[in-house]
């Protein structure tokens, strides 16, 4: 057995790289932590000083280079914002481990251990939801590549994903550790034999849901458009006019098919400052938009879109942006929803992406930076979000759509409200070509396809270049454009209208481990078992 605390961490980074999506396999994951329990055991019980320190070096050690190693690929937006964001996430889940190793000196070692299943899937909780939201990493995500494991997501979410890689890691570390040396392979396979079954068992579940799940008949035709567009260079090359002059020419072979919706990738329309948001619905670009629907009279348009309002010093908001004296402007980033002969619909993107579109803790930070942000790639400036979540109602169907807007696809109980407004399917727009040919694009849509799983919705999405997909309610793609390619996807989707247990009750896994974890800690602060061995 290894004892070098250096080589288990590094061993410990490495399970976890090859285990995450989407060129890992997430068998691996089952093991990320072991590595770790035997470094704080190891610390726990020398004679060194030091240990706390010991313990947070060597597990912020082993979170960096998974970070790095996974989401290295920001680099290709910025530098800085690539350091930023794994520097700091690092910080976090060290925080986390080091507090288990505080827990332990407080706790019976079952307590510990259910301290750190709480306080981990807390934290994952809360990176849902605070102004610094990076949920990219949360454990649960690391079977998207593997749906027919996760099926059982319809009533758990990802937080079911996250609770089961970490019992089985506490429990095949504990099998580990009271082998005392005795490690062959019959032996660990006798003294783990439960916890293989605690691997197997959940996909053997999920592949039961899987293959008794109804697929619905009711269908709907959708083109979904990737136009691949060089968002640093070619995308300021065009006024929004050209751009729907392009669009038309994507679309044009598809009049008369009876296509119910066209989906257009995120701030398709987003030259210069954008489009006025006071008045669109009596600009020229709306004007054109529907006249350019002809051949497509019972087709719903959805796409991405920038909008602004301008203000002066005495009325600007308090998220407009400073453009020059006696000049404000707040952006937002738009979908928007287009029928010949109907009013648009609007949809503002309500999880923004740190750095880019948000400054986190603005009233805090603003006074000291300004206007400047952290540039983590695209246009740099604060936006207005829409507080709650709106749905396009189809023109001449019964048929309600859900606009998420790229980065919003990550975030599970989020999408789930699009649902319970009741959304038939998901309408995903996106712009995934700041990061490259790298797995950021491949991760992003990745982890979307578990929003199907979880809500047992279809997905129609549609990237400015990435993969556009149609997926189905169980996650699978039905058809893709990889990328940097152009085209149109044409297909159908399935209309599901029931509701599954996530839908209805959200993340409870989560805030069952926020009281468990509140519990715990009042436990361990009251020094009730401080001396149990």
């Amino acid at each position: 057995m290894i004892k070098n605390s250096w080589q288990l961490s590094l061993i410990s980074a490495l399970l976890f790289f090859v285990g995450w999506p989407t060129s890992g396999h997430p068998i691996f994951l089952f093991f990320i932590f072991i590595p770790l329990f035997f470094i704080e055991e190891k610390i726990n019980s020398d004679n060194k000083r030091y240990k706390a320190l010991r313990v947070w070096g060597f597990s912020y050690l082993t979170f960096l280079l998974w970070n790095l190693t996974t989401t290295w690929w920001l680099i290709n937006a910025s530098l800085s914002g690539m350091l930023i964001a794994n520097i700091f996430n690092s910080l976090f889940f060290s925080i986390l481990f080091l507090s288990y190793h505080w827990s332990k000196k407080r706790l019976p070692n079952k307590g510990a251990y259910a301290f750190l299943a709480s306080i981990w899937i807390s934290f994952e909780k809360l990176h849902l939801n605070w102004d610094i939201s990076w949920p990219w990493l949360n454990l649960g995500n690391g079977f998207s590549e593997h749906i027919y494991w996760i099926q059982w997501y319809e009533y758990t979410g990802v937080f079911g994903g996250s609770l089961w890689i970490i019992i089985v890691n506490i429990g095949l570390y504990e099998v580990l550790k009271t082998l005392k040396g005795k490690y062959s392979l019959k032996n660990i396979f006798r003294q783990s034999f439960k916890w293989i079954l605690a691997i197997a068992f959940p996909i053997l579940i999920s592949l039961i849901i899987y293959i008794n799940i109804d697929v619905s008949k009711d269908k709907i035709k959708i083109l979904s458009l990737q136009p691949n567009i060089d968002p640093y260079e070619e995308k300021y090359l065009y006024s929004n006019i050209q751009f729907l002059e392009k669009l038309i020419e994507q679309i044009k072979n598809f009049k008369d098919e009876n296509i119910d919706y066209i989906i257009v990738p995120e701030t398709y329309f987003s030259n210069g400052f954008g489009e006025r948001l006071d008045n669109f619905e009596l600009s020229d670009l709306n004007t054109k938009i529907k006249k350019s629907l002809k051949g497509f009279e019972k087709t719903q348009l959805i796409t991405g879109i920038q909008f602004f309002n301008t203000y002066s010093d005495i009325n600007h908001t308090k998220t407009s942006n400073k453009i020059r004296n006696n000049l404000w402007a707040d952006f937002y980033n738009s979908a928007i929803a287009l029928s010949i002969n109907r009013n648009t619909a609007f949809y503002h993107k309500s999880k923004l992406v740190v750095g880019v579109e948000t400054l986190p803790y603005s009233d805090l930070l603003m006074p000291i930076f300004g206007k400047y942000m952290i540039d983590l790639g695209g246009t740099v400036s604060n936006r207005v979000v829409q507080k709650n979540r709106s749905i396009f109602s189809h023109p001449y169907k019964n048929i309600k759509a859900a606009p998420v807007i790229c980065y919003e696809s990550i975030y599970g109980e989020f999408n789930t409200e699009y649902i319970r407004l009741g959304a038939d399917f998901f309408a995903v727009i996106s712009n995934d070509a700041w990061w490259g040919n790298t797995p950021g694009h491949e991760q992003l849509i990745s982890i979307t396809r578990l929003r199907a799983i979880e809500n047992r919705r279809s997905i129609a999405r549609s990237a400015n270049t990435g993969i556009s997909a149609l997926i189905n309610e169980k996650g699978e793609y039905i058809k893709t454009i990889p990328y940097g390619s152009k085209g149109v996807i044409q297909g159908e989707i399935t209309i599901v209208k029931s509701i599954t247990f996530y839908t209805k009750y959200g993340d409870f896994i989560a805030r069952i481990c926020i009281l468990t974890l509140i519990l715990y800690f009042l436990i361990a602060i009251s020094g009730r078992y401080k001396n149990f061995k």
